[in-house]
Formats: structure tokens, sequence, C-alpha cells
């Protein structure tokens, strides 16, 4: 059902892949909101996943971008103000990755090459395309900057190894530049923290499956699901949320506030 929440609004959205990513549930809520929008991913990410098929869907452009890279986003934002035809409301950054994970190193034997390109990847990204955001003068008045993120920022998951890391400096990095894009022009930064979503990346994380039933098992709502997370980041889109800045936003069902259910002691 559309509500027209996002008529008029343009945006970019970073991380689309496939059916399962939040990104790509986002994407097609934005456009059944009325949006207009660019889809960007690593040109290697297009060609492993189906996103010209979200683009046919959504009438939108792909634009390749390396979203670690200065100089593609550059690209990226110029293309895409182009093609919009004007500036933007709404950036949604649905990027992560760690090499760690991937080849199930644990904390404590951390390989730091790996860890400084999860780093750029996964946080480090998000300054990066605020600040050719801000250097091009590219968000229109009370727009929106989403990041999702993930409750091992602050809490110990040991099998989120350093992407636990990541997620840490990704929302001191909205704390930080929220307030320069409030002052400037009224744009507001916000993380989701979303439960355990299954998606290809988080395939890659050992005993996945268990940690997913176990913060089920845990939320008295149950676990948010990504078509769920993908109706939130379209409310965080819109003129609703307007003075809502800065901000950590718990998407999970109430597993962040809960210390433990009853279903686990009777």
């Amino acid at each position: 059902m559309s509500y027209n929440l996002l008529k008029g609004k343009k945006g970019i959205i970073f991380g689309a892949l496939d059916e399962n990513s939040i990104a790509w549930k986002v994407a097609l809520r934005s456009y059944e909101e009325k949006a207009k929008f660019v889809l960007t991913n690593t040109p290697v990410s297009i060609r492993m996943g189906n996103i010209k098929n979200l683009s046919n869907k959504t009438e939108s452009i792909i634009i390749p971008a390396d979203a670690t890279s200065i100089k593609d986003l550059n690209i990226l934002f110029e293309k895409s103000l182009n093609f919009l035809g004007g500036k933007i409301d709404f950036i949604l950054h649905s990027i992560a990755m760690s090499i760690n994970i991937r080849k199930k190193i644990s904390y404590p034997n951390l390989n730091y090459d790996f860890l400084k390109k999860g780093w750029d990847i996964s946080s480090i990204s998000f300054h990066k395309i605020m600040k050719v955001a801000w250097e091009k003068e590219a968000m229109n008045k009370w727009g929106s900057i989403v990041a999702l993120t993930y409750i091992a920022s602050n809490r110990s998951f040991p099998f989120y190894v350093d992407m636990s890391d990541y997620k840490s400096y990704l929302e001191s990095i909205t704390r930080n530049f929220g307030y320069y894009w409030g002052i400037k022009n009224k744009v507001r930064v916000n993380t989701v923290s979303q439960s355990p979503t299954i998606t290809r990346s988080s395939k890659s994380i050992q005993k996945f499956d268990k940690f997913l039933n176990l913060s089920n098992k845990m939320s008295p709502l149950g676990n948010a699901s990504s078509q769920d997370c993908a109706n939130y980041i379209i409310m965080l889109f819109s003129d609703f949320t307007r003075k809502v800045t800065m901000q950590n936003l718990y998407h999970d069902g109430g597993f962040s506030k809960t210390g433990i259910s009853e279903s686990f002691i009777i």
C-alpha cells in the first residue's frame, strides 16, 4: 500500500544486491511511495547480484561506484544529480563487509590488513559519501541520511568479530557528521540497529542460524524482518521524522531492552 510518503523526493540507495537485501526492499518501498532514485553498488556486486531487475521494476538507473573511492563517489553524485534533475532528499548506506568473518578468523587473531579493509568499506565509506555530498551541496534542506548498524556496536557478540568495531565507528560518524549536517541545512543523519536478518553477507557469520533463533525468542515482538526495516527507513526518509537526528534507532522487536526471556528460565 502506498501513502505517497516520498512523493517528489529523490535519493541514492547504496548496497542493493539481491531480493534478500534490506536495500533492495527499501528501493521497492521508495518506488511505491513515489520516490525517484539511483541504485549503486560496486561493479563486482552488480555482476553478482540481480540489481538490473530491481532497476527495471523501480524505473531507476544503476551507477556503479566503489564507496571507498572518492573519485567514484564524485562521479556517482555528478551523474545522480544530473539524472534526478537536482538535489537529493535521502541516502541509504547499506554497506558492510568483514574479510576476517569470511575467513573465519576469531577476534583475538584478527588479520589487521583485513581489519583496515573492512573498516574502510563498512564505516569510512559512510563518511566519504557524506563528505562528497557535503562538498557538492547535493542534499536538499530537511533531507535524511540513514545507515544500517547492529547492537553489537555496544555489546559483545563473539561471532560478529571485527564487524562490531566497524558498527561502533559508523555510529560515531553518524553523531559527529549529523551535528554538522543539522547546522548546515537541517539534514538529519541516523543509524538503524536492525534485528539479525538473513542476507548474503550474514550467511558468512558462524552459527548465524542459531543466533537468529535466539534473538527471535529474546525479542517480545520477535525479530523485525527486512521488510519491516524497509518500512521503518521509509518513515525516516519522510517528513514525519524531521526532528530525529544523530540517533541510533533500535528496530529489533525489543531485543535491545530485554535482559532475558522467560522462555529460557521456565
